[in-house]
């Protein structure tokens, strides 16, 4: 049996990170399994008709994992953090490593021959400095993956550029986040995070028992909104929220900014490109989707305003 006759379970396949492991599995010709607690919502039924095959199932119940991944070869892993879109009010780091270690169990009891799991960037500095609560998360998860002796390919990407495409960073007419205006700051396309997931897949002899820090592009916040601006056609200026205003509302993510403009990812991009010599900088993500993504919400956000 050839490697794209077996099947690859996707867990987390309607979120972003999956639904863009599961695309590029299908492309590539594999048998995917999406695992999804609502296999008849929408993102479930278009990966059914684009030729998957969809199996309920939910993170935080381990015997419903591990039964939809019997019979497959590998097993794609990704949870959420703290605020992710879909996640309940009430979900916290502990639940995101619950399930994460629920996955792992699962993989391990169908003894699948690869795991894949989605971690960050810089997670594994646990021991040289104090890491943010949702590197913290991630490492957790890892560890929990070495010691169950899955063979694994560990992926670490830096901050996703969907990430300001929302209300998280478009506010009032500005591109607004708590980043230090003019230091430098890692971004990687979620479609990109899939293409290097399916191409770990097709070479388990090569991507079995490697971590891989992911970056695509490296630029500051005030070049971001110039290149949204000009993308769209409009002025974005770029305006930091202050740290202290955000520690307001939660310590956690005023120290996650912090460490963000005073250490960073440090993921190193020629890497990146070296391994899928196709990840989109900031301009060519724009450009095939992120200005189209931006425009829409921004118009929405518009419509909502005027509405009100």
């Amino acid at each position: 049996m050839s490697l794209t006759q077996r099947t690859i379970a996707v867990v987390g396949a309607t979120g972003l990170q999956g639904s863009a492991v599961a695309h590029h599995l299908l492309r590539d010709g594999w048998q995917v399994r999406v695992l999804t607690r609502d296999p008849k919502g929408a993102r479930a039924t278009a990966l059914a008709r684009a030729g998957a095959q969809v199996v309920r199932a939910q993170m935080e119940d381990l015997d419903s994992l591990t039964t939809a991944a019997e019979g497959a070869w590998g097993l794609f892993s990704v949870q959420p953090t703290v605020g992710s879109p879909g996640t309940a009010p009430d979900f916290t780091t502990e639940d995101e490593v619950r399930w994460g270690v629920n996955v792992a169990e699962a993989a391990h009891a169908a003894d699948i021959g690869h795991f894949v799991f989605t971690s960050v960037a810089g997670a594994d500095r646990h021991l040289e400095e104090k890491l943010p609560v949702n590197l913290v998360s991630k490492w957790r998860i890892e560890q929990h993956i070495a010691a169950l002796g899955l063979p694994a390919t560990i992926l670490r990407p830096v901050s996703f550029m969907e990430n300001l495409t929302g209300a998280y960073a478009l506010r009032n007419g500005n591109l607004s986040t708590g980043l230090a205006p003019d230091v430098p700051q890692q971004f990687m396309a979620v479609d990109d995070v899939g293409a290097v997931a399916a191409l770990a897949f097709s070479r388990p002899e090569e991507w079995i028992g490697r971590a891989v820090s992911l970056a695509g592009d490296e630029l500051t916040p005030v070049r971001i909104a110039a290149a949204v601006g000009q993308a769209l056609g409009i002025p974005l200026p770029y305006v930091q929220v202050p740290i202290d205003a955000i520690r307001t509302v939660s310590e956690d993510f005023a120290y996650a900014n912090e460490w963000l403009n005073d250490r960073g990812y440090r993921a190193d991009v020629h890497a990146t490109r070296k391994i899928h010599p196709d990840a989109m900088d900031f301009n060519t993500w724009l450009e095939r989707t992120g200005a189209a993504r931006i425009a829409t919400f921004l118009a929405s956000a518009r419509t909502a305003e005027q509405d009100a």
